[in-house]
């Protein structure tokens, strides 16, 4: 069941905060089953206008009563369906017109517009900014044009035409409401002076589609379903089992020699002595390989709050697969803010460990910026959005009331169990266990190729990784972007799980080679290594902005580079802790089986 469907008609008021907090409570309960809509003959069935605004910027949106339509008369409902409904941009208003389960209306009269200059301006400015809007049947969208501009002989700028009449088409199955659709007629020109009746006309006509298949026309299985996207999947799925199968040739034969030429060496004192001096490579930093790393408390930070990404996206994903949560409106956003909270256990408990074993002191700044990291960075970057929405008016803008709900979620369910998991993480794997002691003194790194140093292997660390999930970004793009509504989350899994394998196994790769160039600062380097996975994303994000949409205006273009900057930022992090964790386990198990006195 989707958020939507188990919202009530509520006027706002100032409860609204409390109101949605239980809601948010009861989300599990309603995404448990379906909603079940049934109506009799001539039960009321109510038509809920939405949003407007240009059709090429999707964030860009306003209260549909924005523009001069006549407003219902009296105080009309509001419908609030969830958290994730609100952050969206969906205000749901009554448009109290008269609409009967079953019963068809050949032309019934919506109200009536006197047309002045102001009016006729605003409805001009709309149709030269090709604006549409979206009405709301039984939780199944309607989608139409305010008008269009019509060839003028006389004018170069083209005749402004306003569509007045709405004919609805409603496909029912027994006792429920199917699929709906919506077409505009009755053009007629903006002049001022002018009196324009808005008018509407119902059919209903019966249909055997069932009412669990009813949102299988709004995906567009011939897009996401495309050759292209199934070739890509396994194109990223022979470079994990190359990339894999090369990593362990390489790794393990090398090692495998290094192993080998140390037991001969344990047999042979004069000859160790007469080799060691010879050597090179990651034996020789043995001794500093576990020393701490630099700002010991971000990086732990920014481990914890990665592998909690890594497991909410997981979660997320797995939840929509079984729950189909595509169809409710923000019910994605819903679930992802509320496993978030519950899931910030794992950031504080990573980061926690990881901070003791290698002998953090400062405990309530680590705990501190653990549990605050990531949230505030996004507050940061949304703060900015909010405010530039609020100024254009936008429904973009978040309500006070969402904020308090946002604040209340993060400081009484997701603060105290990230400071949970820190004190646990601290007191059950924070205990050092170093295969190899760290010496007193830092020995000097040797000056070695430009290739080998640690920025070059950042930087070159992220393409494989980009390139394994390219494809699916252009997918997930249009679909944000472009009105598309996703739902391959199969995709998603498969092209997640390739993006791990290909991440731990490209910085792996890197370590290896810093640590034989006898630079044992790769804590740093395997994070950014993988974490450069998100620079080459948001560089493609440019391209897709310039080549691939027709987005315009100040508005527009700072909501697309914030939100692509705030899931970035997610993915850098993401990526940089799995490839830290994986050149972790790594280095740990390659000096556990060498002498290290």
């Amino acid at each position: 069941m989707s958020a939507s469907s188990s919202s009530s008609t509520a006027v706002r008021s100032p409860i609204f905060p409390l109101f949605a907090f239980i809601s948010l409570l009861l989300l599990s309960t309603a995404l448990a089953s379906e909603a079940d809509h049934k109506y009799q003959p001539d039960d009321p069935v109510t038509l809920w206008v939405n949003k407007a605004g240009p059709y090429n910027n999707p964030q860009e949106t306003y209260n549909y009563y924005s523009l001069p339509f006549c407003h219902p008369s009296g105080s009309a409902a509001h419908k609030w369906g969830g958290l994730g409904e609100v952050l969206g941009g969906n205000e749901l208003i009554d448009s109290k017109i008269d609409l009967k389960f079953l019963r068809n209306v050949e032309k019934g009269t919506i109200c009536s517009i006197e047309l002045d200059e102001a009016k006729v301006k605003q409805f001009k400015d709309a149709i030269e900014n090709n604006y549409w809007f979206e009405f709301f049947m039984d939780d199944l969208p309607l989608w139409g044009f305010v008008g269009e501009l019509h060839p003028d002989k006389n004018s170069d700028n083209g005749k402004h035409v306003l569509y007045t009449h709405k004919s609805i088409l409603v496909k029912y199955n027994k006792d429920q409401i199917i699929h709906v659709n919506l077409t505009q007629e009755g053009p007629k020109p903006l002049e001022a002076g002018r009196i324009l009746d808005m008018t509407y006309s119902i059919k209903w006509m019966s249909t055997n589609v069932t009412f669990a298949r009813r949102f299988d026309v709004y995906l567009d299985y011939p897009f996401f379903e495309h050759q292209i996207h199934w070739f890509s999947i396994f194109n990223s799925f022979m470079m994990v089992i190359f990339l894999t199968g090369l990593v362990s040739m390489i790794l393990m034969r090398t090692l495998r020699n290094d192993y080998a030429k140390y037991a001969r060496e344990d047999d042979d004192l004069d000859s160790l002595e007469r080799d060691v001096s010879e050597e090179s490579g990651w034996k020789l930093v043995h001794g500093d390989v576990f020393r701490p790393p630099r700002n010991l408390v971000l990086l732990s930070a920014l481990v914890g709050t990665g592998a909690q990404l890594a497991l909410l996206v997981l979660l997320v994903i797995l939840l929509a697969i079984v729950g189909t949560l595509y169809i409710g409106r923000g019910a994605i956003v819903t679930t992802f803010i509320v496993c978030y909270a519950l899931t910030s256990f794992i950031t504080g408990y990573v980061s926690g460990g990881m901070y003791s074993r290698h002998g953090g002191k400062n405990w309530i700044k680590s705990m501190i910026l653990t549990a605050t990291l990531f949230p505030f960075m996004c507050f940061g970057i949304g703060f900015i959005l909010n405010t530039i929405a609020i100024f254009y008016g936008s429904l973009a803008a978040i309500p006070f009331g969402t904020m308090v709900v946002i604040f209340i979620i993060w400081a009484f369910i997701s603060f105290p169990l990230a400071l949970l998991g820190t004190v646990v993480g601290r007191n059950w794997s924070g205990a050092p266990n170093n295969p190899c002691r760290v010496k007193t003194i830092p020995r000097p790194i040797p000056e070695k190729k430009w290739y080998l140093t640690p920025s070059v292997v950042s930087l070159m660390g992220g393409l494989l990784p980009f390139g394994s999930i390219f494809i699916e970004m252009y997918f997930v793009f249009t679909s944000f972007w472009n009105y598309k509504v996703y739902y391959v989350y199969g995709f998603m899994l498969l092209v997640f799980l390739i993006l791990i394998i290909v991440t731990v196994c490209v910085t792996i790769v890197g370590t290896y080679f810093l640590l034989n160039a006898e630079n044992y600062h790769w804590q740093w380097t395997s994070f950014f290594s993988a974490a450069s996975t998100a620079v080459y994303v948001y560089l493609y994000s440019i391209y897709y902005y310039h080549v691939k949409t027709k987005m315009f205006g100040f508005f527009q273009t700072s909501f697309y580079f914030g939100y692509t900057l705030m899931f970035c930022l997610g993915l850098g992090i993401l990526c940089g802790a799995v490839g830290y964790l994986g050149s972790n386990l790594f280095v740990r198990r390659i000096y556990r089986n060498i002498k290290c006195d």
